[in-house]
């Protein structure tokens, strides 16, 4: 019976996993762009030709796209994508892959390696340079139900200078800039690479400055209408959170708006990806754990601002822009 009973539990995971088979899929048809490369009915033999890569592997992969739906069969030793509905688009294309890749190289590995951390008492770190480029990308994906929350406060603020804090390739400075050409732009990056793609991602806009400037360094020489800080609460140490609050605050005209997206952590009946999320932060030495809605309540009101108001912009991994008026 006992053997019986560790069978049944060995199924029911294996079952629970199958999911996880789409997107490791996904993920290598993404990376490797073997989605286009299968655009029409080809061989593995040509593709593994023309992409230099391991015949056999690419042959696995095939058998489990086609098991998944993710390939078809085409007869004649040959395979088609199909379902692209399901697949993310090639790179360059604001494709969803971006987040596959951020999943499977750093979220799941992160995880996975939970139990040697707990034994030794010992957290990762978080290497900014390797993983930058990626986690900017993954932030433009944010954009499109973030930006019109920030565009609509910037219209009933009647803003003209706004510092973005971190801001990454510039997603959300270049779309406000070209909406609002009559307002200045600008943008710290603490990532010299990441802020030189946003330089050339703006180069045309004649509003918008990048700096690549550490936030702990830098000295504003005006004050601003709105400060914004997009995915960067959980790359400051809890100790230093309250202070952060009071300077951006020093920043503001009176009347100014901090506008902050961040993940909000989540209690024991919030969905799993969330606690999961959290659990990835905590996983490292120079990254931190979500803030609750009550820190950021208090943050505020101690640093002189009022909150405006939490509002949704992606419920299932608990991302919310979190607006103050001083």
């Amino acid at each position: 019976m006992i053997d019986v009973m560790k069978m049944l539990k060995a199924r029911m995971y294996m079952k629970r996993n199958e999911p996880f088979l789409s997107s490791w899929h996904a993920y290598v048809g993404y990376e490797l762009e073997l989605f286009k490369a299968f655009e029409r009915p080809v061989s593995t033999f040509d593709v593994a030709d023309a992409f230099q890569l391991d015949e056999a592997l690419l042959e696995q992969w095939v058998h489990v796209g086609v098991s998944i739906g993710h390939l078809k069969d085409a007869g004649r030793n040959r395979y088609k994508t199909w379902n692209t509905w399901k697949l993310p688009k090639p790179k360059g294309q604001n494709s969803s892959g971006v987040l596959l890749k951020e999943m499977m190289e750093l979220h799941i590995p992160t995880l996975l390696n939970y139990p040697e951390m707990m034994r030794t008492k010992k957290r990762r770190h978080f290497e900014e340079e390797k993983h930058a480029p990626t986690v900017a990308e993954t932030s433009r994906m944010l954009e499109v139900l973030a930006l019109p929350k920030i565009a609509k406060r910037m219209k009933e603020q009647k803003s003209r200078l706004v510092l973005d804090i971190g801001c990454g390739e510039a997603g959300y400075i270049q779309k406000l800039a070209e909406r609002f050409p009559h307002a200045h732009f600008k943008g710290l990056e603490i990532s010299p690479v990441v802020a030189e793609k946003a330089r050339q991602l703006t180069k045309g806009l004649n509003n918008v400055d990048i700096d690549n400037a550490d936030l702990w360094e830098y000295k504003p020489d005006r004050l601003y209408d709105m400060v914004m800080m997009n995915n960067v609460i959980h790359y400051i140490d809890l100790e230093e959170r309250q202070g952060l609050f009071t300077e951006l605050a020093g920043w503001l005209q009176d009347g100014g708006v901090l506008s902050v997206i961040t993940p909000i952590a989540g209690s024991g009946d919030s969905p799993p990806f969330v606690n999961a999320f959290n659990s990835f932060f905590s996983a490292f030495d120079n990254l931190y754990r979500l803030p609750s809605r009550d820190e950021l309540t208090v943050w505020g009101e101690k640093a002189g601002m009022t909150m405006l108001g939490i509002q949704t912009v992606i419920k299932e991994g608990s991302w919310y822009v979190v607006q103050y008026r001083k």
